[in-house]
């Protein structure tokens, strides 16, 4: 009889091992685990700080007792594997007070990442600091809360784990504060995608620190100092500032290790060790778009990982492909998202990158309830290959990031997404769908109907000379606010005051999301001006430029 051992459940672990029974009927399959449950739901856990989730007994996605009876699964919790002797092929385990040895045929690794947790000064003498990783974690956080009410909470790190803490302290009622080391928050997203984050964030009371860190704690935790010098007063303080590879077992057993210690395996999940395979948030995987290794600590990519690794030790041909990075958030009211590279990494990846912004709605305009959304794509202009892309609005952002994570996945390009058919009624989508229309701006941009500056370019190409035509209504100009310094001519009464242009300047044309300016750009280029449309127009530039807006 075949023997599987498992180390670790959660994603990858209980993937791997259900899959395995379905599979392979005869096997003995064990799993163990160090922590008190062997499958939980941890992307749930900041949802239970808040309430959202009101019931623990939600976290716990199965028992041992439900795997025993339904997958005939060994599962034993509270068995922490202290060391592996791969060529007895045996594993070293701890229970309590005791320790033993269990043998296997093969070994999977799933024993995911844990938080990193920086050498801050007083950090040791802290009692108010936490992290979230599992439900220990949150049973001590909830303790915490309920027996001493905090008012105050600082969260230190503004990845997507940072930004759901600081949404659900503040609906806890606490007064909240977020301290992020990058130029933004989410710094998966560009910074202008991220803006729109930060507005959230404010309009709900969260004060957003960035470009700081925490350099010290003083008075048991309550006293944070940051880089600057500049202190906070924090009754709880949640640090989220990312996660690194559970690697200490791989290491000890001469498990091969690669990027900022995660585990190597092969595109058959195999590590150097024979027999021995690891999944989940602890291996390099390949980062499919560029091919180059890649730390990708997400659910989705661990669930499959472990079923295809049950797959190759049943005897199916899978192969490990890697992963692109799909992600979302919410964050209030609003839904960020974001798939394949940022234009921040296209580029430092040595990419010639073209990038397009396109504002759209949730569903038909005309029809009530209709959403604002923002879509970022970041693409190849000359072979029209996607990189990226990112999206931000109330609602439809995720699906519309899944249908573009599905096109990069199938090497679909720009002139592919004007192709692409949705169901439609006016309840769900628009007869042109925001991604269709990403499309069509994409391919503008790469046929030469149309000419783009970035928001981070607009201040360089006027200093240079370049004319700022706003071609929104006096009426737009006086609700939102302007540019300093720009014209401005309505667009339907563009044709008929060109004489107020001067041909011999060039022109960055804008006007409230785009689509207007890309109209008066065609119209004053057919007309033998120099132009360039402002790409995401006044409302991008105003979201992450606010301070150069003018109100009159």
């Amino acid at each position: 009889m075949t023997k599987i051992v498992i180390v670790g459940g959660v994603a990858g672990g209980m993937s791997a091992a259900t899959r395995l029974r379905r599979l392979m009927e005869d096997a003995e399959i064990v799993v163990l685990e160090k922590g008190p449950y062997v499958s939980f739901a941890n992307c749930g856990l900041p949802y239970y700080v808040s309430g959202e989730i009101s019931e623990r007994e939600d976290l716990i996605v199965q028992s041992p007792q439900a795997l025993q009876a339904r997958f005939s699964l060994d599962v034993r919790p509270e068995h922490e594997v202290v060391g592996i002797q791969p060529s007895a092929k045996t594993v070293t385990v701890k229970n309590g007070d005791r320790s033993f040895t269990e043998c296997y045929d093969y070994l999977i690794l799933s024993p995911g990442a844990k938080p990193f947790i920086p050498p801050i000064d007083g950090l040791k003498d802290a009692t108010n600091v936490f992290s979230l990783r599992n439900v220990p974690d949150v049973d001590r956080i909830m303790d915490y809360v309920t027996t001493k009410k905090p008012q105050t909470a600082t969260v230190i790190g503004a990845g997507f784990i940072g930004l759901e803490m600081a949404e659900n302290l503040r609906k806890r009622g606490l007064d909240v504060t977020i301290v992020e080391k990058a130029p933004h928050v989410l710094p998966p997203l560009d910074e202008e995608m991220a803006a729109y984050v930060t507005a959230e964030l404010e309009k709900n009371q969260v004060r957003v620190i960035t470009s700081q860190s925490a350099t010290a704690f003083a008075n048991q935790g309550q006293e944070i100092v940051l880089e600057d010098g500049s202190t906070l007063e924090s009754d709880l303080t949640i640090l989220s500032v990312g996660v690194q590879p559970e690697n200490t077992l791989a290491k000890e057993a001469g498990i091969e290790l690669g990027l900022r210690g995660g585990i190597l395996v092969d595109e058959n999940y195999q590590t150097n060790q024979e027999g021995i395979y690891a999944v989940g948030d602890a291996i390099v995987v390949k980062q499919q778009i560029t091919g180059a290794d890649a730390l990708i600590s997400l659910a989705s990519p661990a669930n499959r990982q472990g079923r295809q690794v049950a797959d190759v030790i049943a005897g199916l041909p899978r192969k490990n492909k890697g992963s692109i990075g799909t992600a979302i958030v919410r964050v209030f009211d609003l839904t960020a998202a974001s798939t394949g590279l940022s234009e921040r990494a296209a580029k430092a990846a040595g990419y010639e990158v073209q990038v397009v912004h396109v504002s759209g709605k949730s569903h038909a305009g005309y029809y009530p309830g209709a959403k604002d959304l923002v879509l970022k794509l970041v693409f190849d202009k000359e072979t029209g290959k996607i990189f990226g892309a990112q999206g931000i609005g109330a609602e439809g952002v995720d699906k519309r990031l899944d249908i573009l994570a599905t096109a990069i996945k199938g090497e679909l390009t720009i002139f592919d997404l004007p192709e692409l058919e949705f169901t439609y009624a006016p309840p769900f989508g628009s007869a042109k769908d925001p991604v269709n229309m990403l499309g069509y701006a994409a391919m503008n941009l790469a046929e030469g109907l149309s000419d783009s500056v970035q928001w981070y370019e607009l201040n360089d190409e006027l200093a240079a000379g370049k004319i700022l035509l706003d071609v929104r209504n006096p009426g737009e100009l006086a609700k939102n606010g302007q540019f300093p310094n720009a014209v401005n001519i309505p667009l339907d009464d563009l044709r008929c005051r060109l004489v107020e242009l001067d041909p011999q300047k060039e022109y960055i044309i804008t006007c409230h999301s785009g689509l207007r300016s890309y109209l008066g750009e065609r119209i004053l280029k057919q007309a033998g001006f120099n132009v360039r449309n402002l790409d995401g127009a006044f409302a991008l530039y105003s979201t992450v430029k606010k301070e150069e807006i003018k109100h009159v």
